[in-house]
């Protein structure tokens, strides 16, 4: 039967042309030319089977010197990689990859991957503007099989894979590698409960290193660890029967008499290492030594030769061969550029806080006065700032690993007892968790907090962390209270004003430090739905939301244009909007989400609503997925510099000079004809005040055009 799968494999070399600068491709090419013999030697898996299996070990050796280098100078990730060298080699040295479908999870670790697929002299602009992501992308090498970042999906892929060749009659081995934080996922449990059910012909390779970004917690996280710490181990046979082997030295003790096949324990299957998988239907093999070169090709090429679900549980270190990294795996986890030979080291010099600093001063902060306060995380400890809450206050503290949905369902239930709980959750992965924010928070009306960290664009991270649809996404809900901080001090103002509210309300901010403006001690509340104007001029009125005030700012000193710090999406502050139409030219909307569905589109809709008819333009992120790079780099691409902004406006008078006396409306309004229905109030307000001024929807065009 003929293969339907999508791409051809004969693949020797990533497929993605990079883009990179001359200056970042030379600082690439030459920056890792270290004496590196056999990883120059390897230009893909192909090279790496053809070494003699003696030579692994001292490949593993170079590899781990090659990516301290690398990364020391490029920064990224880095401990994990260093964690997954020798499982890397041995994988690629046994399956014959692409062909065989190799599918890691989340990504953190498969720098040592990328380096021995093809990569090796690019890796020097891994996350950088045209470089390599730092997570594998089908569109960057056909080794990449399946583009992934977030955690726990690895395994439906893999899944879909096999199903999918079952139907096209290929056959092919299909191995996925899943760390024992992502396993903690619940969509990983709905996959191995799947796999099990219909016997799928998958190997799930478990890489336990006792750490996610933080380490592990949970129930399952105290299991594994009594399986690493058991005296025996589950081991292979050449003929696929399984032994259970004392690590004491004593002989082995043969647990089934067949072929390798869940449920063959002739044992107390309660006392059977991996009991847990075996119940959903996997043969349970581990745990081996992850840094054993040898016993892992070994082990990998028996469990190539048996059919049905398996996993193989390896035990590695997070960090392996730099001490720094294994002594503090979670401030290596990702780094910036480092003098290998002295380490990290934090900078002493104090200046403006981010603003996951922001919040982290604040919860503590809040948690001092009122009792109530609980914090949760999806095991998002560091990078959300709870490290001080968690210390101060653990018996409110509440890190639920790799479970979205759940630390969102899980505030609901808090609210329903009257307590306050503030769910700290980055914007990228509160997508996962969308359902329960409607069904189990908003529908509800529950006095749930979500404090949203890196909101708009993320950066080097790319397109699978960035948080460009939150205010999309949740402006459409119903009961929920939606702001957006111009800078520190109002973050911490619109987080305690939130906090007051008896109802859901969501605090979105970016990435890294703001503007510099210094941050109260006290804590104000903020009147709802209430826009701040921060500069008056004149012909255009720019609404600004969040993190784009500043930016703004900037562009509206050098056109004296009026600029609005608009605080909430939802409920927005529509008389000013009103009030602004009036008294301006044009209006310009700028925020750092999509502009479809966003902020801007917010606007418009209360404009139509009451028939406005001044020029709208709405700026924002476009609707495409954003590449990585620096934060920087990429607002400017999007035009939301502020270069690009006045460009922007600029381009948009010349366009309104020349139009018609036919009332202008945004773009996507005249392709889809819609128009919300009108407010009676704001409706009756416009018609009397535009009276009063003698302005008509023609009128106003026509003076328009003649002042310019």
């Amino acid at each position: 039967m003929k293969s339907l799968l999508p791409y051809s494999l004969e693949c020797t070399a990533p497929l993605l042309a990079y883009n990179i600068p001359i200056d970042q491709r030379r600082e690439a090419e030459t920056t890792n030319r270290g004496s590196f013999p056999s990883i120059d030697a390897i230009n893909s898996p192909k090279d790496l089977r053809a070494l003699p299996e003696l030579q692994l070990e001292a490949l593993a050796h170079q590899l781990r010197a090659y990516l301290i280098e690398t990364v020391s100078h490029s920064g990224g990730h880095f401990a994990a990689g260093l964690g997954a060298i020798e499982l890397s080699i041995a994988l690629h040295y046994v399956f014959n990859t692409p062909d065989d479908r190799l599918v890691w999870d989340v990504g953190h670790q498969t720098y040592p991957h990328k380096i021995l697929t093809g990569r090796r002299e690019r890796m020097g602009a891994v996350r950088k503007k045209g470089g390599p992501s730092g997570f594998p992308r089908r569109s960057e090498s056909c080794y990449d099989t399946f583009g992934v970042a977030h955690a726990g999906t690895s395994i439906s892929a893999a899944l879909g894979m096999v199903s999918a060749m079952v139907c096209a009659g290929t056959d092919r081995k299909v191995v996925t590698v899943i760390g024992d934080g992502a396993i903690t996922a619940g969509m990983a449990y709905e996959a191995l409960n799947h796999a099990g059910d219909v016997g799928a012909d998958l190997l799930v390779v478990l890489n336990d290193n006792n750490m996610s970004i933080s380490p592990n917690v949970g129930a399952l996280s105290r299991s594994l660890s009594h399986l690493r710490t058991n005296k025996h181990r589950v081991d292979i046979n050449g003929d696929g029967t399984k032994m259970l082997r004392s690590l004491s030295g004593s002989v082995g003790l043969v647990a089934g008499t067949g072929p390798a096949t869940a449920g063959t324990w002739t044992s107390d299957p309660g006392n059977t290492p991996g009991a847990l998988f075996e119940d959903l239907g996997f043969d349970y093999f581990g745990p081996f030594d992850g840094h054993d070169v040898p016993s892992l090709v070994a082990t990998l090429r028996k469990l190539r030769s048996v059919k049905g679900p398996r996993l193989l549980h390896v035990v590695t270190r997070k960090g392996k061969g730099y001490g720094p990294a294994e002594d503090d795996p979670v401030g290596y986890h990702s780094v910036a550029p480092f003098d290998p030979n002295v380490g990290c080291r934090s900078s002493s010099a104090k200046g403006s806080p981010t603003y996951t600093e922001v919040f982290g001063d604040w919860l503590c902060d809040m948690a001092e006065r009122d009792p109530r306060l609980l914090g949760i995380t999806p095991a998002m400890r560091e990078g959300s700032g709870l490290v001080e809450f968690a210390k101060r206050f653990p018996d409110r503290y509440y890190d639920v690993g790799i479970a979205e949905q759940h630390s969102v369902t899980l505030a609901a239930g808090q609210a329903c007892e009257g307590m306050k709980p503030v769910v700290a959750i980055y914007s990228t992965f509160l997508q996962r968790a969308y359902d329960q924010l409607i069904h189990d928070v908003a529908l509800q009306n529950l006095p749930v907090l979500f404090a949203i960290d890196r909101a708009g664009i993320v950066g080097p991270d790319g397109p699978t962390h960035a948080g460009s649809f939150d205010l999309s996404y949740l402006r459409c809900v119903p009961n929920l209270i939606l702001m957006a901080p111009a800078d520190e001090n109002e973050c911490r103002q619109m987080l305690y004003t939130g906090f007051l509210q008896n109802c859901p309300v969501a605090v979105r901010y970016p990435r890294g430090k703001g503007p510099g403006e210094p941050v109260s001690e006290s804590m104000t509340d903020l009147p709802i739905g209430r826009a701040e104007l921060r500069r008056k001029g004149r012909g255009v009125a720019i609404l600004a939301f969040g993190a784009m005030v500043s930016t703004a700012m900037e562009a509206a000193t050098r056109m004296d244009a009026t600029l609005v710090n608009m605080r909430f999406v939802k409920p927005l502050d529509e008389h000013l909007i009103l009030e602004m139409a009036k008294t301006h030219d044009m209006l310009v909307t700028i925020e750092d989400n999509v502009v479809a569905g966003g902020a801007g589109s917010a606007v418009n809709e209360c404009l139509v609503a009451v028939q406005a008819s001044v020029p709208v333009l709405n700026l924002g992120l476009p609707d495409r997925f954003l590449e990585h790079g620096s934060r920087e780099e990429l607002l400017a691409d999007c035009g939301l510099s502020p270069e690009g902004l006045v460009r922007a406006v600029e381009q948009q008078y010349r366009v309104c000079r020349i139009r018609s006396d036919t009332p202008f409306l945004p773009q996507q309004w005249h392709r889809s004809g819609f128009a919300p229905r009108a407010s009676v109030a704001l409706l009756a307000d416009w018609n009397r005040d535009s009276r009063r001024s003698g302005a008509t929807k023609v009128s106003a065009t026509r003076a328009m055009r003649k002042r310019h």
